[in-house]
């Protein structure tokens, strides 16, 4: 086992943030369960101590992680079609299809959209080793824009930005029923339950807000465009669900059986992490939004 130490000053301008948060932000590429497990077999230390995942860390703190660098340097190279919207040195935009993951977990370690980014990336030239770096996730069911950094600084760049909710995401739903209201918000908090290992809403719990627009009704379906304003897991579904209209194909939360989840990120705004010149991107929905309205598969 190869075993590599990192020490590392937590940066200025992050702020509180959880240990389990701030390694996910600061380490592109590795998978939260991963980070789960250094944290968990005490192979990171704040300030000289070993904390849990939940220890808030600030700015001036001092880290020392220990990493595998055999599980590290796992995630293998793979020749996978993907969309690229969008590529410049310092990142790319990729339209993620839905039933694919974002990056290997512990039972699933090939056909992931990292795994062919990885690919894409160093097949030219496999000495530059370019990692590609995460700074936000879309559940494998849901299908649309991922921004992925090619470099440590512009991963932190854009880190920032998500972890300061100034990146503009909004998301086309195909939900059951005819939603009356033109637009609202949804406000219902949003909570785990420890019993049944799901999320959804829950007294007391964190805040959570959606708002919502009305783009097209159909006969019994309607189709709505989502911005969430907070982040929490699951949201859109939890939020659609609770007010009687579950996404088409979120049979857990009574929607109507499809091949699909029926849930796509379309719209992804920023800035560039070179010029700070806000940029925008967007994806039409799939074709099956259209194909679920006529009939159930």
């Amino acid at each position: 086992m190869a075993i590599k130490t990192i020490h590392v000053e937590v940066n200025a301008g992050r702020g509180r943030i959880r240990l389990e948060e701030y390694l996910f932000d600061t380490f592109p590429g590795l998978s939260r369960m991963y980070i789960r497990d250094v944290i968990k077999s005490e192979n990171c230390e704040v300030n000289g101590r070993v904390e849990n995942k939940g220890k808030p860390i600030k700015t001036g703190d001092f880290l020392e992680i220990r990493l595998d660098l055999d599980r590290e340097t796992a995630m293998r190279p793979e020749l996978i079609p993907l969309e690229i919207l969008f590529e410049d040195s310092e990142l790319l935009v990729v339209n993620k299809p839905a039933g694919m993951l974002v990056h290997p977990t512990h039972r699933d370690k090939n056909g992931t959209m990292l795994n062919a980014l990885v690919f894409h990336l160093n097949h030219a030239d496999p000495d530059k080793a370019i990692r590609p770096g995460l700074v936000h996730r879309l559940d494998k069911e849901t299908s649309g824009l991922v921004v992925v950094a090619k470099n440590v600084r512009s991963h932190r760049l854009l880190a920032r930005q998500f972890q300061r909710k100034s990146v503009e995401k909004k998301y086309l739903a195909l939900v059951d029923g005819l939603v009356s209201a033109n637009s609202g918000k949804i406000e219902a908090p949003i909570g785990r339950f420890a019993e049944r290992k799901i999320w959804d809403v829950k007294e007391g719990a964190k805040p959570s807000v959606t708002t919502f627009r009305v783009l097209e009704r159909r006969k019994d379906t309607t189709l709505l465009e989502l911005e969430p304003i907070t982040g929490r897991t699951n949201q859109l579904r939890i939020h659609c669900a609770s007010i009687g209209h579950p996404i088409v194909g979120d049979e857990q939360r009574g929607g109507q059986a499809f091949r699909r989840l029926c849930l796509h990120a379309f719209f992804l705004g920023f800035r560039h992490p070179t010029n700070q010149t806000p940029v925008e991107f967007s994806y039409p929905s799939p074709d099956e939004f259209s194909i679920s309205a006529q009939t159930k598969l």
